[in-house]
């Protein structure tokens, strides 16, 4: 099949549902633009900051995307590109995209409160409190597992002579590994990742303090973007993945307290120009690859390669693919940082659900460029090893292949922006999880203390608990152990937040079955795949840490889904009376 057609189908269905099924949404919760979003009825400067829809977008698209719906597709895919396609493309459209806008619509209605306030208001002391440990959990699990992840992608290497590089050209810094001479393909995005980092400051100063125009933030960014590659291939930085896991927990904990005008958003729009250019580059690709007769590679159905390596396509397909498709993390983001700066409520659907149509394109481009441009075998060998699991080098690779094979682009150069396009929004993913985890322990110890100790009013007692406890995950549980139960835990918490809305809506008079209906098959299955991975996994191996995430999960889950058909029993019953 030619890598043109299900390209082009995707991009026709999500252009459709952006216009048509957001709009329908749209109206079912009553989007008002004359009404004053938390924005501006709230400003403070720090976390509540009226902001351009263009600014506001791209903070918002590259905290959610970070590496979910480029890693999740590369090892979904696994099960064969029909049913990785299939889910990608209806997921987002039925389930993503109306989960991130109604969870951020129902934020911005509420004055700026987070998915665990409004389970609060929705479904009293005990919802709030189950789901606001749910959360948590969950939000340790999405920064250990991206932690990894980064100090994996930053220390990615490759063999010199499988890039078409002579054993001694100067394109990238080398190392020899049991008697192989390996191109360090990280070392170049290192070097970016610290640049960009330290110019956001600055680019912040100028877009608030300033208020220059956003054409010229627009342009500063791309120079900022230009000039961390050059200055990456000239020095490229090379540490081992235990200094690199130490240097980002260092860097989140400050970041996670600043205001968000200084390192968050700023950092955030610099990030996602690499990501437009990336995705850009990609479609470039795409398309001339496809008039030239490039094609899909790997098989439409690959069952028992799944079987083998993951488990029964359902439930294990659906929680290998969370961001992409749906992912509860969004809700996170939506009701964290983002609903506190959007300026309208017709703005919050551009955002929460084109940001996820624009998520589900992503992941159809990683699909077929990793079925296109990837021979398989080095797939099944990179991804699924018994020794280790590293899609972010396998993605990178297939990068280079598709941008070499349409675009003439060295291939050494092109897996070099396909580590790029992972790593920068890695590490922006955990900017704004630990932050949001420091919101949500502020949260949980109002309504378990009766007064809380003042240590625990503290941004960096907050932030750095939730550092701490990310690290140490990471550290100690390898990626492939760690990433099944994310994904499981992420469409959960996606089921539990679309629940929460659900509740919402009825209490409000208003119909849910658009909400209800995803929640409900996103319910089942992740509590199905929490189970297998419980039986099958983490007793097996006597994991003591997963297990009891596993455990703690399941219950804290069924707790909330038991509240919300009480409720919604009761809203009925007294409708109709």
């Amino acid at each position: 099949m030619n890598i043109l057609f299900p390209v082009a189908a995707a991009l026709v269905i999500l252009g459709l549902a952006v216009r048509l099924y957001g709009g329908f949404i749209a109206r079912q919760v009553g989007e008002d633009d004359s009404r004053p979003t938390p924005a501006h009825t709230k400003t403070d400067g720090r976390d509540f900051v009226p902001t351009r829809i263009h600014v506001l977008f791209a903070h918002h698209f590259s905290a959610i995307a970070g590496a979910g719906p480029i890693v999740g597709p590369t090892l979904g895919i696994l099960y064969g590109f029909g049913p990785a396609w299939l889910w990608v493309v209806l997921g987002t459209v039925f389930f993503g995209a109306v989960h991130d806008y109604t969870a951020l619509f129902a934020s911005i209605r509420e004055g700026g409160l987070s998915m665990g306030e409004i389970a609060g208001k929705s479904l009293g002391r005990s919802g709030r409190f189950l789901f606001l440990s749910f959360t948590i959990i969950m939000i340790v699990l999405v920064t250990s597992a991206f932690l990894s992840m980064t100090a994996m992608s930053l220390t990615s290497m490759w063999p010199v002579d499988k890039l078409s590089l002579e054993p001694g050209q100067t394109l990238l810094h080398t190392v020899v590994r049991d008697g192989q001479t390996m191109g360090v393909i990280g070392g170049i995005a290192s070097t970016s990742v610290i640049i960009i980092t330290l110019c956001a400051p600055f680019l912040g100063w100028l877009i608030y303090r300033k208020g220059i125009k956003t054409l010229v933030g627009y342009l500063l960014a791309s120079a900022i973007c230009v000039v961390s590659l050059v200055v990456g291939f000239l020095l490229p930085v090379t540490l081992s993945p235990p200094i690199w896991m130490v240097l980002m927990s260092v860097y989140v904990l400050f970041a996670a307290g600043v205001p968000v005008w200084i390192i968050l958003q700023p950092r955030d729009f610099i990030n996602v120009q690499i990501l437009y250019g990336g995705m850009l580059l990609l479609v470039t690709a795409t398309l001339v690859g496809g008039f030239s007769g490039l094609s899909i590679n790997f098989p439409t159905f690959s069952l028992t390669s799944g079987m083998e390596k993951l488990g029964m396509i359902w439930p294990m397909l659906f929680i290998t693919i969370a961001c992409g498709a749906i992912s509860g993390f969004h809700a996170l983001v939506a009701s964290g940082t983002t609903c506190k700066q959007v300026s309208s409520e017709s703005a919050a659907r551009k955002i929460g659900f084109g940001g996820m149509a624009l998520e589900g394109a992503l992941a159809v481009l990683v699909l077929v460029t990793v079925a296109s441009s990837l021979p398989y075998a080095d797939y099944l060998k990179i991804v699924w090893a018994d020794t280790g699991s590293n899609p972010v080098l396998a993605f990178a690779l297939a990068a280079g292949g598709l941008l070499h094979n349409s675009l003439g682009i060295p291939i050494a150069l092109g897996a070099i922006c396909g580590i790029l396009l992972i790593e920068g929004f890695v590490i922006t993913t955990l900017d704004a999880a630990v932050r949001l985890n420091r919101y949500l322990f502020e949260e949980f110890w109002v309504l378990i203390f009766p007064k809380v100790p003042k240590i625990m009013t503290k941004f960096w007692f907050n932030s750095g608990l939730s550092v701490v406890i990310m690290f140490l995950m990471a550290y100690f549980n390898a990626f492939k152990l760690i990433w099944p139960l994310f994904g499981s835990t992420n469409q959960l918490l996606a089921a539990l937040a679309l629940i929460a809305v659900s509740v919402w809506l009825t209490l409000r008079g208003r119909r849910s079955w658009f909400t209800l209906i995803p929640a409900f098959f996103m319910v089942v299955t992740t509590i199905a795949s929490l189970s297998i991975l419980l039986v099958d996994t983490y007793i097996p191996t006597g994991n003591i840490a997963l297990i009891t995430a596993d455990i703690l999960l399941i219950v804290l889950s069924l707790g909330v889904i038991g509240l919300s058909v009480k409720k919604i029993r009761s809203s009925r019953k007294t409708a109709r009376v």
